[in-house]
């Protein structure tokens, strides 16, 4: 679907307001930007023509702003500065705080007024506590909800009066304030902070999470598992939330440039390209939100805050509108419906290749298949987009930290240099990305001068490398670091088994390796582990966590260590069972190669009273030889 640009209907500059944040009351009425010195009140109706100012005293900025949403307490509106909420009253042209919320110990980072109860106001804070306040009564929040980590997202759902969320760097927590003792549900969501959390306006068990992984992804709570869809973009996206008609959403991108678009409308059910650009504003967006419909008009106003001090407001019409809707599916429900009747490969694990810079504790996250819509939007726009230098961005954003790669781009000829050097071979490649790329469109190797290795290795990279590629094109997702990564990973692998093989002429190559045996005795799961690459779990260890405490966890006190301390940590699991089974020795565990741990990893264990353990290599209990705890 071809993008359409607008520009913005209306303007106002606010030079000296230096405001952090803005909110648009629920009449449609109003505007208010939270500055340092003064809250300005904006008439929304006739913008340019004055504002209302209401004096603050504090060293600290405004973090969140928001108006009531209830037409009873309109003339409310709540802000939090530091360690406190303050809560405002404007009537008849004049603003004054008739109360405080005092209770965090930490900087507030967000709060949310309750939609069906017009008295309860929810903050959140970096102290880990989400504090349900009734105005009726200031003096201690009514419920208080406490979490490990601090909170960064708060928003009440939509459409049932108990349920809120909270985001907690790349977790979501679901809250019953029926039930404060425990989130009621537990959500993976991001591999990195959460920016943005918004719930659908028609579906109580469906959000939207936006992350600094450059990803907005779509849950239903109920399946904390898998997301029910993702939009990949290039950069961090700051905030998504859903729109109030049809099925559209509104995401704010972190651009790399100033002047980039960062404010794009979105069809949910369409997110191949996003259906609107709203082009005017000159720096990062801070805030946006929606002027409530005006009587008899069909039409929508986006209200806009910006880093370039200006207020904008954009006219969504009927036409654009139809761009957001669905056909087919009208509706999160039948969304939800629909996605139960698609083909059993859509909606299954697959054992998705992860980025290697990914933690493989989050597999089940990138598990999951990321091609839920058939092209996702990542890489190149088209013109119309104004986003020509897609790959230039990519170029930007690769990380040239990248051991033994130096990485020459040029994204006029549309073309980089790779050079790999690792032990005694050296690899340099020339790569062209196709004007198409990366929409199914795979760039090209070609191997360049002074390049080491033999024509089999070149042939056996080739084909790793076209892999990688195709695997990320096919779902229009950008592939030079991927690619990167693989070279590097292949000629070190290579490396490594070359030095295994000088250093010891007997022992097996990887390549040869025989298939291993199984050992009906082997009564322990360690033995099996093919894991000579990632280190021993630790046996103590301590962490500060968000409330301050040092929480720290080691071994029984009736224990002691039953070897030497000059001994070293076995290098894995698969070795621990190595020792035990006494075809190592523990001081050879460390300068074993990992391909002949590989064979060891196999190999049977000690008895079944004599069962492999963390414990059983450090620590044996006093005055007995037997490990009582195992």
């Amino acid at each position: 679907m071809a993008a359409r640009w607008s520009s913005e209907n209306v303007v106002v500059e606010f030079r000296d307001a230096q405001a952090t944040a803005m909110s648009v009351d629920c009449l449609g009425q109003r505007a208010v930007l939270s500055g340092r010195r003064f809250l300005y009140i904006v008439n929304l109706d006739a913008p340019n023509e004055g504002h209302r100012k209401i004096s603050r005293q504090s060293k600290w900025d405004i973090g969140a702003v928001q108006w009531n949403p209830h037409d009873s307490y309109a003339y409310y509106f709540a802000a939090s500065s530091n360690q406190r909420v303050d809560l405002y009253k404007w009537k008849e042209g004049n603003g004054e705080v008739c109360t405080s919320l005092q209770g965090h110990t930490r900087v507030i980072s967000d709060l949310d007024w309750a939609v069906f109860e017009p008295d309860l106001l929810v903050t959140s804070s970096v102290d880990t506590y989400i504090y349900i306040w009734d105005i009726k009564d200031t003096r201690k929040p009514t419920v208080s909800l406490s979490a490990v980590a601090g909170a960064s997202q708060v928003k009440w759902n939509k459409k049932n009066a108990n349920c809120l969320a909270t985001s907690h760097d790349g977790d979501v927590r679901i809250w019953d304030k029926r039930k404060p003792s425990t989130a009621v549900e537990y959500l993976a969501a991001h591999l990195s902070k959460i920016h943005g959390l918004d719930w659908h306006p028609d579906n109580e068990y469906t959000l939207a999470t936006s992350s600094q992984d450059n990803s907005v992804r779509f849950w239903d709570y109920r399946q904390p598992r898998k997301y029910l869809n993702i939009l990949p973009c290039q950069v961090p996206v700051w905030k998504a939330r859903y729109t109030p008609f049809s099925n559209g959403l509104v995401t704010v991108m972190v651009p790399q440039l100033r002047r980039e678009n960062s404010l794009l409308l979105w069809n949910v059910f369409d997110l191949n390209t996003p259906v609107h650009t709203f082009v005017g504003h000159d720096d990062v967006v801070l805030e946006f939100q929606w002027r409530k419909q005006k009587e008899g008009s069909k039409d929508y106003q986006l209200v806009t805050w910006s880093r370039d001090q200006t207020l904008r407001m954009w006219r969504i019409d009927s036409q654009l509108q139809r761009l957001c809707a669905n056909d087919i599916l009208d509706g999160v429900e039948d969304l939800i419906d629909g996605i139960s009747h698609l083909p059993e490969p859509d909606k299954t694990l697959h054992p998705q290749d992860s980025e290697p810079q990914h933690n493989s504790g989050h597999g089940d996250e990138e598990a999951l298949k990321e091609d839920f819509l058939n092209d996702p939007l990542v890489g190149e726009k088209t013109d119309q987009l104004g986003l020509p230098q897609t790959l230039q961005q990519e170029f930007s954003l690769i990380n040239v930290q990248i051991r033994n790669v130096n990485v020459e781009m040029d994204a006029v000829s549309r073309s980089c240099t790779v050079s790999v050097h690792c032990g005694n071979h050296r690899v340099r490649m020339l790569v062209m990305f196709p004007v198409q790329y990366p929409n199914n469109a795979a760039p090209s190797f070609q191997f360049i001068n002074p390049t080491s290795i033999t024509a089999s290795m070149k042939a056996k990279l080739l084909k790793i490398l076209k892999d990688t590629s195709l695997q990320k094109v096919k779902r229009n997702q950008s592939c030079l670091e991927p690619c990167l990564r693989q070279l590097v990973s292949w000629l070190e692998s290579v490396v490594n088994q070359e030095d295994s093989t000088s250093s010891n002429p007997y022992a097996l190559s990887n390549s040869v390796t025989p298939p291993l045996p199984t050992f009906a005795r082997v009564s322990n799961a360690y033995g099996s582990y093919q894991d000579s690459n990632i280190p021993f779990p630790r046996t103590s260890g301590a962490r500060f966590c968000g409330a301050g405490y040092l929480v720290y966890f080691t071994r029984p006190m009736t224990m002691h260590r039953a070897v030497s301390p000059t001994e070293p940590t076995p290098r894995s699991l698969s070795a621990l069972s190595a020792y035990h089974s006494g075809l190592i020795t523990p001081m050879k565990i460390r300068t074993e190669t990992p391909g002949n741990l590989r064979l060891y990893s196999g190999s049977p264990t000690r008895s079944e009273k004599e069962q492999v353990s963390i414990s059983s290599f450090y620590y044996k209990e006093r005055g007995n030889s037997q490990n009582t705890f195992e």
